[in-house]
């Protein structure tokens, strides 16, 4: 048996060494071979690498799963640690909301024993009509639009619009099933307005310009860049605290406010139905008869 091994090694040792010396000049014979019969036989070059390429192809496969495996694991762990870590901060903050919201319920409630102290006359709620904008007045000299919503539906002339964004203006005309509304922007817009940081109270007035203006405001007012203006209710005719827009520049002249109505994707608004009980009892009567300017 140990002979035997002997001359194995014997027999190999001689071959290894053709195959060193004589193994890269068979390479080299094969690639120039290769070469020569691609550019006299490109089809059969072709066909010879795709035969290959489909053979070794489920070799390749057989290989990669693994790889592939090892890689779609560290996905996953990676996904897993991304969702540990968003879990830790979703906590964090839904601590520090729990945490708010017992002080908005302790000021809730404080409120609430305070108007009952007070005896505070609760704001009466506005109903509200929803309505999709069908046209516009398209001209430079009348800002208005018309919605598919009219007397039928309960709109009355007079009424304040809104939509998701802020104050879009007041009802102007009332047909059956249509109705015009004046945009804020108009010059023929007069809304009663307060700034919510110095609660000086003015009139925001239209000019045709994409911005209106603070009319009438006193000599001593503390309006300023940046102040958020809201409706006042004065009058009766608007809802107190429906946001206008914000004051974008103020001079010596005047003020005027950048409304948070983007004119341009105005689709929906809402008509709101108030009314102050006991201040106006004639509203909806004057609404329906055409004598509300």
């Amino acid at each position: 048996m140990r002979v035997g091994r002997g001359r194995n090694l014997v027999l190999a040792v001689p071959g290894r060494v053709f195959a060193q010396r004589f193994g890269y000049a068979f390479l080299a014979c094969a690639a120039i071979t290769l070469m020569i019969l691609s550019q006299a036989e490109p089809r059969l070059v072709e066909t010879l690498r795709v035969g290959v390429a489909d053979a070794v192809a489920p070799i390749f496969g057989f290989f990669s799963q693994p790889a592939a495996t090892i890689a779609d694991g560290f996905d996953e762990l990676n996904g897993m640690l991304a969702v540990h870590e968003r879990n830790e901060h979703l906590e964090h903050d839904n601590a520090q909301l729990r945490k708010w919201q017992a002080v908005a319920e302790q000021l809730g409630y404080e409120n609430d024993m305070f108007r009952r102290m007070l005896k505070v006359v609760p704001d009466q709620r506005a109903g509200y009509i929803t309505a999709r904008v069908i046209a516009d007045s398209g001209g430079p000299f009348i800002h208005m639009v018309m919605v598919n919503a009219g007397e039928s539906h309960g709109v009355r002339k007079g009424q304040a619009v809104v939509n998701h964004e802020g104050l879009v203006g007041r009802v102007l005309e009332v047909g059956n099933h249509t109705a015009r509304i004046l945009l804020l922007t108009d010059l023929n817009s007069r809304i009663p307005v307060v700034s919510e940081e110095s609660r000086d109270r003015t009139i925001l007035r239209g000019d045709n310009s994409p911005q209106p203006f603070l009319a009438f405001l006193a000599t001593d007012a503390r309006v300023k860049p940046g102040d958020r203006i809201v409706t006042s209710g004065e009058g009766g005719m608007f809802p107190p605290a429906l946001d206008v827009g914000i004051v974008s520049s103020v001079d010596k002249d005047r003020a005027t406010v950048q409304p948070f109505v983007v004119w341009e994707r105005l689709d929906f608004v809402t008509v709101l139905d108030y009314v102050v009980p006991g201040v106006y009892p004639e509203t909806r009567r004057a609404a329906r008869t055409g004598n509300l300017e």
